[in-house]
């Protein structure tokens, strides 16, 4: 059977079963088709593309990334994050309806998932409606999410690691009218720090897998693991697809050995996890407590004091910080302290050299003079966050159980690996209701699903962490991060660490359709661990 044909039927056929499911046409938006410009308040045109860029000193490092034109709305809408593989940072209001235009001028097919947005499903960015070389795929929406730190990243089945790895990645802030009355800070000291590890070859590229963003061999690669150093390189790779890619350079805002000159002032501090699979453990390095004012999905009823955070692959936090509390000429270091529990023999297969849970130096921050002798304290009322309400849910007394699994080298939830369309019955939701779900990483899948945490997210909503249960076989390790794990405010990745199950409530309103929901180590993604739920009206 030629291509052309075995492309049209399983297109065909991939259009029956959507149309069986109640789901709109793959070209609902794929196209490029011009709209009416009436009540759009920005509209943005986003070129996922090749592109060099200097990186670390010597031969610039070819990247894949996105590039922004704002064609309609407020000049501060587009931050192009000049000199940086990183994407543009989009900012935008609450209510304001926005068009993006995806042009996708990359050598493989693509989409983009906006990150803990509240969206329509043809707009959330589910695997099956990629575009391919060339090709536009046009988002409307209307956002209608509070304040705060969302992004934006490639969502194609399978390549997900690949593409966010080679530098497709970008922040997407959103502003209301309650977070502005606060008079948090603003403007340069509102610092957006995007956190990923990466790995170079002795060229100055990018490998990932061994491989360079024009899939060739990397040329004098150092991606080696403990196994790549035994001689059984293509052992070392199988495991770091299953387990996890670890870079051994840290980089923030896509610089490695970041360093910034900040005032004797208040900063608010917008850190995102961009890593395909590491987790951190971010602490000061003189122990100064870190205070918290948001996490994924906006601000907190008020501020929380935690010596450290856990911080896994997607999630985020917003620190408050007055570096009035130091004098000037300080050096102060933001750092990933040593912890137990996260990619165990997997993270060392990985990268042998900067294993998950190592400690390591993130971020330097260089106090100058100036500012304020007399520190300032952030607003001790910072949003209205209704507590959880468990007893809403169908199903409060029987949680659906979503164990995460592992079988013939591939991941799974309840022994089932991503089918495009495939949804079970358990995966199935009624529009307008609540549901409890418990992720369970307690090892009943055998010893690989119980070595390793996960980074579950849910696409298309943000719901509430409600509880958290511990194997006794684990506590130890447990011990290691459980006062740093972020479960307050609203969610879209919850981090659960082995032995661990942890319950959330969600809500399914307004929009009906299939969405994804999986583990956010993008390896794990891309080798399975990836479901579809289905929002039945």
């Amino acid at each position: 059977m030629n291509k052309q044909r075995r492309r049209i039927l399983i297109r065909s056929a991939t259009a029956a079963a959507a149309t069986a499911l109640g789901l709109p046409a793959l070209s609902a938006r794929a196209g490029g088709e011009e709209r009416a410009a009436a009540g759009i308040d920005v509209h943005i045109e986003l070129h996922a593309m090749q592109d060099s860029v200097a990186i670390r000193p010597g031969a610039q490092t070819r990247v894949w990334r996105y590039q922004g034109k704002l064609l309609r709305g407020d000049a501060d809408t587009l931050d192009a994050s000049a000199g940086t593989y990183l994407g543009p940072i989009i900012r935008v209001r609450r209510d304001q309806r926005v068009r993006i235009d995806l042009i996708n001028g990359l050598p493989e097919s693509t989409i983009v998932h906006w990150h803990g947005l509240h969206v329509p499903e043809p707009m959330d960015g589910h695997p099956r409606y990629v575009i391919g070389p060339g090709k536009r795929y046009v988002y409307d929406f209307t956002v209608v999410d509070r304040a705060g730190s969302y992004w934006f990243h490639p969502h194609p089945h399978g390549r997900t690691g690949k593409q966010i790895y080679f530098g497709l990645a970008g922040l997407f802030l959103v502003s209301d009218d309650e977070e502005a009355a606060l008079d948090l800070p603003t403007g340069p000291h509102d610092l957006p720090l995007v956190l990923q590890d990466r790995t170079f070859d002795n060229a100055n590229q990018l490998t990932y897998l061994s491989q360079s963003p024009t899939g060739e061999a990397a040329q004098g690669s150092q991606h080696r693991g403990m196994m790549d150093g035994d001689g059984m390189g293509g052992m070392g790779q199988m495991m770091a697809r299953m387990m996890g890619v670890l870079g051994r350079e840290i980089l923030v805002n896509g610089r490695p050995s970041a360093s910034l000159a900040v005032e004797r002032r208040a900063y608010r501090l917008r850190l995102l996890n961009a890593s395909n699979s590491r987790i951190y453990k971010l602490a000061w390095h003189d122990g100064a407590p870190l205070t918290v004012i948001g996490t994924d999905g906006g601000l907190l009823a008020a501020p929380l004091q935690r010596d450290y955070v856990m911080l896994a692959p997607a999630e985020r936090v917003d620190l408050w910080v007055d570096f009035a509390h130091w004098p000037a000429g300080t050096e102060m270091t933001l750092q990933s302290v040593a912890f137990e529990g996260g990619m165990g023999m997997g993270g060392m297969m990985g990268d042998a050299a900067l294993p998950d849970g190592a400690p390591f130096g993130v971020l330097k921050l260089q106090i100058q003079h100036g500012g304020s002798d007399k520190p300032a304290l952030p607003p001790q009322r910072l949003s209205r966050l209704p507590r959880p309400q468990p007893r809403m849910a169908v199903n409060f007394d029987h949680p659906k159980v979503f164990n995460i699994t592992m079988g013939m080298m591939t991941w799974g939830i309840n022994g089932r690996s991503f089918d495009m369309l495939g949804v079970s019955p358990l995966e199935t939701v009624k529009l307008g209701t609540h549901e409890v779900w418990e992720f369970r990483n307690d090892g009943r899948s055998g010893m690989m699903g119980m070595a390793m945490a996960h980074a579950m997210h849910v696409h298309g909503l943000q719901f509430r962490v409600i509880g958290r249960s511990v194997a006794a076989a684990t506590s130890r390790q447990q011990g290691t991060v459980r006062a740093g794990l972020l479960d307050e405010g609203w969610k879209d990745t919850v981090l659960v660490m082995p032995g661990e199950r942890v319950r959330i409530l969600l809500g399914f309103k307004d929009y009906p359709g299939l969405f994804v929901y999986h583990c956010h180590m993008l390896e794990h993604e891309d080798a399975g661990l990836m479901r579809n739920y289905l929002v039945k009206a």
